[in-house]
């Protein structure tokens, strides 16, 4: 029963979650992490099939806000690569030029 219900939950949350993101695969591993969410909830007692739906929106928006800000690290580590790179390349220029 709790498998059943956790996966009704995660049926609903998923399909509200596509009509918001449209971007986003009907297949996306993100479903699959939401149903072992839910199906942990159940089996930890949750029996309220509103609970869980809204509980796997607010999942789903924490993993959105876990990727943008994993996103924004990313950006700042390449940028800071970049000028990593831009300021050997100029020492080494410089360096060159001197002898």
């Amino acid at each position: 029963m709790a498998i059943r219900l956790a996966e009704v939950a995660c049926d609903c949350a998923w399909r509200s979650y596509l009509l918001l993101h449209k971007e986003v695969d009907e297949d996306d591993d993100r479903r699959t992490t939401l149903l072992r969410y839910l199906t942990n909830l159940c089996e930890d007692g949750e029996r309220n099939p509103d609970t869980l739906q809204r509980a796997g929106l607010v999942y789903l928006r924490k993993l959105d806000d876990l990727s943008e800000e994993r996103d924004a690290r990313l950006a700042r580590y390449r940028a800071l690569e970049q000028e990593i790179v831009s300021n050997s390349y100029s020492e080494t220029t410089t360096k060159k030029s001197r002898e």
